[in-house]
């Protein structure tokens, strides 16, 4: 259960905090701190408060107002943190929305100055026309942002070439806890001797911090301690306490101080005896020292343009960790593992299943035990082959490994994202044992490494009955070991405590770091006195008493940690029911587990510039509490916390479940398949049991049969909504936006149009079963005609058989009993008549792919395999069409030839659950048709929500993010492709433009 500490006097920061703050026990405000009560760690604890500050006199204000009240506050960036960083008791200063911009880039001199909240992909995006990149790239790099890393010391795959934070951090502007703003960078000795003196210093602790630490690092016999005490140069990854190692060169003497030797010389002059900087320290303090409110990084040079991933296949882990020498021998830019457990996972996950094709099974027919990826760059192609080829060679020769697949440009994208997803797939892992981020950050010597794995393992199975699974940084002394534990037992508890004192043990005889870049926290801070020894963490303790005397910043994570099995996610041993539902969850092990598969990875994070369509509501508000991980962390909590909800519960659930826009991403995108859409119908059901359902809600359920009695006079229907007067007065009767145009009604219904005559086409390709659906029937006429016309012109017969609708507008509004009704109804209907030779095909992709997507969870048990079947027959149109392209039935010479440049915008649903290869595919078969993919998420009208009065602003926000500029920047002859119909309509409403569907176009384009 939740700790709430006693109520602050908030109201007296209120009036001056110009940005966001959340405090009171308003369904709102509760349900943003319920948010912040954890990250991506297995903590979880209640804040009192949540802020997002706007400006630098904001941190300020939060600092007073903490020194007086005697409140932590807890930086935030995206929360991706795997040690419980960013949870506690205090205030979260959540930095991600307002601190996000990029202040200056010095292409000369290759520094940029940031703010915290810049996401270190998007960075790189803007970097990249100068020639230049922020090297540090952790697996999050896509929400990753540069305050987080700064306060991890963020590593990545590259580290062994383009090191840490750290190696980058210049310099750094602060809010210390005295409220004093000052900078920290590089000093002479002369200028450091003068900060020590008093002089241009910002406040009397500024001086403190310059006195004390020449006071202490001056001690030769300190200066030893610290030297033998922490992890030992040749472990590159360190992250183990404050950083003190990283200052000592300074005042060492000449002989010693020369560290160039265990440096890679890319990054050599970044770290000279020559200057002393606090940054160093800051990195990796973990937000524990002061507000970093920017930041100076070094920035290198855009790699090599060619690049080589060799996935060299091993039958053992040791065999993998052998070649991972050979591969830091051959000079390699990056050395990463992913194991077999992984891989078997990325089948079922339906992102990272199309990332497997360079998996090659072994002899015995299985996948291998560990796959290295090994990459290497150059200027040529001929020089990265041979590079490749060189390392490859040198394995065969020491007969390590069975597979060395080689890919080059583009293709090495895929193994790099199925690696980088490899944590978070082991979430979707059935059962209450779920991958423990516990001991999967220690680091060694990469020459040690084989050894420690092996006496890890054995450890592991001996001591605690564990099997453990691996991955990434092998190249540096680093893999990432994750455990199943189940931490909602005390059992489970036990072990989790247990496993880490045992490792840290098996580190320290290795002279490694218990943290490599995930940081100390609340999870390894207990550890650091035995880990560095008692003098050291001492000084320590005595390094945040300096700079943090009141005790402000984040209290209780890196020294005077409680417990690391204090404060879990979980009360041991409580059994939690999980909740009865209309929707089959079996396969997830029921609702509440799959809410709970979220890993807090942040995936959903990402902007329109990484790209992708999760989460489309996060990308134009930037806030937490529409990402798709809050959203699952809210059910989590509605279901684990709340006996008998009271309506209070319901709407803080409903808070923040109202911005998403089911959009399907995170099926897909999200690492652990979190289904948010069909846990927010599902939820909504059952609060509609409980409270009714809504008039609107209704309405939109009901579309198919109000239109099909608006169809009995569609002309008074489209004079309505054709007068823009009459449409603001309709809309605002059921809750639409007034500037919302509506889809006009067809003078005749797409069936009725079916019944008529029209020439029988001849059936020498087959037949097809037309799936008319409720929007083409009504709305979509023509394009259902043009659809039909061109089938039958290409040589098939086409069935409209009698059937219901899809139920999508029930499901869109969580009216999942109705469209339960409806999945049987059709199941019924379509279960003799579907089958191979005879597929279902349809053109709008909400509403065909309920057949794959839903239907086989709403329908009973007696009719699942019947759904099943049909779920395997069934087709969007740009599928069945590239389909049989492919079988050439359908061939080029049955289109025109003339040129025509197409951009197409995928449908959400088409792109989580299909793909949009085959819409290319289909529209490139007239010979001279280019097809060009917009870079689009979700368009923003996700069916009834961008209608909505309340949801119209965000949904054109969406819009606005790529699509509408892409459109408009199109020039008239270009043709616009949407699949969706929604998608079609917020086009029209956006830019002007009509978007046509890819079978509109194809049948324009027939001979």
């Amino acid at each position: 259960m939740f700790y709430v500490p006693a109520q602050l006097p908030f109201a007296r920061l209120r009036p001056d905090f110009e940005g966001d703050l959340y405090f009171d026990q308003s369904p709102e405000h509760r349900a943003q701190r319920m948010l912040y009560a954890t990250d991506a760690s297995v903590y979880q604890e209640m804040p009192v408060a949540v802020a997002l500050p706007k400006s630098v006199q904001d941190l300020k204000r939060l600092v007073t107002f903490a020194r007086e009240q005697r409140v932590g506050l807890i930086p935030r960036a995206a929360g991706t943190s795997l040690a419980g960083q960013v949870v506690g008791s205090g205030i979260v200063v959540d930095m991600s929305k307002y601190f996000g911009q990029i202040l200056a880039v010095n292409q000369q001199e290759r520094w940029v100055r940031v703010q915290p909240g810049v996401i270190r992909d998007d960075l790189n995006a803007h970097l990249k026309p100068y020639g230049l990149l922020f090297g540090p790239e952790t697996s999050t790099a896509s929400r990753a942002m540069v305050g987080g890393m700064i306060g991890n010391n963020s590593c990545g795959l590259h580290s062994i070439v383009w090191g840490t934070t750290r190696d980058h951090l210049l310099e750094v502007k602060t809010v210390l806890s005295d409220g004093a703003e000052v900078t920290f960078g590089p000093l002479t000795r002369a200028e450091f001797d003068a900060k020590c003196r008093g002089e241009h210093v910002s406040s009397p602790l500024e001086q403190r911090l310059y006195q004390q630490f020449r006071d202490w690092l001056s001690d030769p016999e300190r200066r030893e301690t610290i030297r033998t005490g922490y992890p030992k140069p040749t472990v590159s990854r360190r992250n183990t306490g404050y950083a003190v190692d990283a200052l000592l060169p300074f005042f060492d003497e000449p002989a010693v101080a020369d560290v160039s030797a265990i440096r890679n010389e890319i990054r050599a002059d970044l770290q000279s005896a020559s200057v002393f900087n606090f940054a160093s320290l800051i990195a990796g303090s973990e937000g524990t020292l002061c507000f970093v409110t920017e930041a100076k990084l070094n920035l290198l040079p855009l790699p090599p343009k060619e690049v080589a991933l060799v996935c060299a296949h091993f039958l053992t882990l040791r065999q993998s960790l052998e070649a991972n020498l050979v591969a830091l021998a051959h000079r390699c830019m990056a050395s990463e593992l992913v194991d077999d457990y992984i891989l078997q996972l990325t089948k079922t996950n339906i992102e990272q299943a199309k990332n497997r094709g360079f998996v090659e099974s072994h002899s015995q027919g299985g996948d291998p035990k560990a796959i290295l990826m090994v990459e290497f760059f150059d200027d040529t192609l001929a020089g990265v082959e041979a590079k490749a080829g060189n390392f490859v060679a040198a394995l065969q020769e020491k007969e390590l490994g069975y597979a060395w697949p080689v890919l080059y440009g583009e293709e090495t994208k895929k193994p790099w994202n199925l690696r980088k997803a490899g944590l978070s797939i082991m979430y979707n892992v059935p059962g209450d044992a779920k991958p423990a981020n516990v001991i999967e950050d220690c680091a060694v010597d990469p020459v040690d490494l084989p050894d420690y794995i092996d006496e890890l393992e054995h450890m592991a199975m001996e001591r605690h009955g564990l099997a453990l699974e691996y991955s990434a940084h092998a190249g540096a002394g680093e893999l990432h070991v994750l455990p199943l534990i189940n931490l909602k037992s005390s059992e489970g508890q036990k072990t989790f405590r247990d496993l880490l004192a045992d490792t840290a043990a098996l580190v320290k005889k290795y002279g490694g770091s218990l943290s490599g870049e995930h940081g100390d926290g609340r999870l390894r801070g207990e550890f650091i006195a035995f880990m560095l020894g008692e003098a050291n963490y001492k000084l320590c303790q005595e390094i945040k008493v300096l700079w943090d005397e009141p005790r402000i910043f984040n209290p209780n994570k890196v020294v005077d940690t409680p417990p690391m099995n204090q404060f879990l996610r979980y009360e041991a041993d409580k059994a939690i029911p999980q909740p009865k539902t209309v929707f089959d969850f079996s396969a997830h092990g029921g609702m509440l587990e799959l809410a709970e598969k979220c890993s807090g990875s942040g995936d959903c994070r990402k902007t329109e510039i990484t790209g992708g369509t999760m989460c489309p509501s996060f990308m134009a508000t930037r806030r937490e509490r529409d990402t798709t991980r809050a959203r699952a962390n809210m059910l989590r909590h509605f279901y684990t916390e709340t006996d008998s909800p009271a309506e209070h519960d319901y709407e803080a659930v409903k808070e923040v479940l109202d911005l998403c826009l089911s959009c399907k991403g995170c099926k897909a995108e999200c690492p652990s398949s979190v289904d948010i859409g069909r846990m927010k119908a599902e939820f909504t059901q059952q609060h509609y049991r409980a409270k009714g359902v809504p008039l609107r809600a209704r309405l939109v359920g009901n579309f198919t049969r109000l239109m099909s009695l608006a169809s009995l006079a569609p002309w008074a229907y489209n004079a309505i909504y054709d007068a823009p007067a009459l449409r603001r007065v309709a809309n605002k009767l059921v809750g639409f936006h007034p500037e919302r145009t509506m889809p006009r009604l067809s003078a005749k219904t797409l069936r009725a149009w079916s019944k008529g005559t029209r020439p029988a086409a001849p059936a020498v390709n087959g037949t097809v079963l037309f799936f008319c659906d409720e929007f083409t029937n009504f709305n979509d006429v023509e394009v259902g005609q043009k659809a039909i016309q061109l089938m039958e012109r290409l040589g098939y017969a086409v069935q409209l058989p009698e059937h219901g609708e899809s139920g999508r507008t029930y499901l869109s509004k969580g009216l999942v009993d109705d469209a339960r009704e409806l999945a049987i109804r059709n199941v019924t209907l379509f279960k003799d008549l579907v089958s191979e030779d005879r597929p279902l095909v349809g053109l709008e992709p909400s509403a065909i792919l309920t057949f794959r997507d839903e239907y086989p969870d709403l329908v009973p048990d007696e009719l699942k395999a019947a759904a099943q079947h049909i779920a395997r027959h069934t087709y969007l149109f740009e599928e069945w069409f590239a389909h049989e392209a492919d079988a050439k039935r359908i061939r080029t010479e049955a289109f025109r030839t003339d040129t025509r440049m197409i951009k197409v915008h995928g449908h959400c649903h088409q792109k989580a659950l299909s793909s949009l290869v085959p819409v290319k595919k289909a529209l490139s078969l007239p010979k001279n048709y280019t097809v060009q993919l917009i870079p689009s998420g979700c368009c923003g009208m996700a069916g009834s929500f961008g209608y909505e009065k309340e949801h119209y602003d965000l949904s054109m926000q969406i819009g606005e993010l790529v699509l509408f500029p892409t459109v408009r920047q199109q020039p008239a002859d270009v043709l616009i492709a949407a699949p969706g119909t929604s998608c079609r309509h917020q086009i029209k409403d956006g830019t002007g433009r009509k978007a046509q569907h890819p079978a509109e176009i194809l049948f324009e384009a027939l001979v």
